[in-house]
């Protein structure tokens, strides 16, 4: 966004114009400067601080801290550790519905429903909200074994970062810093013996991730739970979402369900992302 005001800070709350519509009577110069905050917020620079964004903008720090104490509140800004702030959920949401003017549940339901009705594992669409992973959209499978896993979720439900592949997957594929914010603030709770009990070896596993097209939690959040994930990215080639799939130990064994199974869900990731208008790099240079 470009920076506001081509002049040093002034006093208190005064801004000195810089874009002729602040001139017109119905023109919002509130939500214009709530906005420009939001926007100073990249992948480059996911974590400011209120110098930070009062530098950036022009504005004196008394004034930038009342708007982004405002943009806390209504949830789209969340303090973190060094009181700094970064984006929410929230402002994510306000993206992706702007996607072709559909919702991320619009754009991924379809082809959930098309890997269950395939593979008749239950599957689901997720994405970060603050310490939790927040479903987006929820399907479970055909099996019969997958009432033993079901843990009463639905679409809206929360669960830990931590002890999910989707969640796993999602924090290894933040900004460095906003990982880094991220983990430092998890309160890790063993939910069975193969939870990560330690952050040192949380940071380890997201490390191997990274880089890995698949994410494994293996009987992490329940006993005899299964889960793959698979990342879903947007235009930007920024990873959004998990697509996952799980399974119940007593249907199928771990290697199996990653080998045989990981392929079928890394393709519906793929087909989830080309909706959200992400393009490989081989398809962008053939293009």
């Amino acid at each position: 966004m470009p920076r506001l005001g081509a002049n040093p800070p002034v006093a208190a709350d005064e801004w000195a114009p810089a874009i002729p519509t602040l001139q017109e009577p119905r023109f919002s110069q509130s939500l214009e400067r709530g906005l420009a905050i939001l926007g100073c917020f990249t992948p480059a620079r996911p974590v400011l601080g209120i110098a930070d964004l009062a530098d950036e903008l022009g504005m004196s720090r008394s004034t930038t801290h009342r708007y982004v104490i405002t943009l806390t509140r209504l949830g789209y800004l969340e303090q973190g550790i060094k009181r700094k702030y970064h984006l929410t959920l929230r402002v994510t949401d306000l993206g992706i519905s702007a996607m072709n003017g559909m919702s991320l549940f619009e754009h991924a339901h379809p082809y959930l429903e098309e890997l269950r009705g395939r593979t008749g594992f239950t599957v689901s669409v997720a994405v970060v909200d603050g310490p939790e992973l927040l479903l987006v959209d929820w399907l479970r499978g055909g099996r019969r074994g997958q009432r033993l896993i079901d843990l009463g979720l639905a679409p809206g439900s929360r669960l830990p970062l931590y002890a999910t592949a989707a969640g796993k997957l999602l924090l290894a594929n933040l900004p460095d810093q906003d990982q880094r914010e991220r983990v430092a603030e998890l309160q890790l709770t063993k939910h069975t013996p193969n939870t990560i009990k330690s952050k040192t070896a949380l940071r380890q596993e997201l490390g191997r991730i990274r880089d890995e097209s698949l994410a494994v939690a293996d009987e992490e959040l329940a006993a005899g739970m299964y889960e793959i994930a698979a990342p879903v990215r947007s235009s930007g080639s920024d990873v959004v979402a998990a697509a996952s799939m799980t399974a119940h130990s007593s249907m199928i064994a771990m290697e199996e369900f990653v080998d045989a199974l990981g392929p079928h869900l890394i393709s519906t990731a793929d087909r989830i992302s080309a909706r959200l208008g992400y393009r490989r790099e081989d398809e962008r240079l053939g293009g």
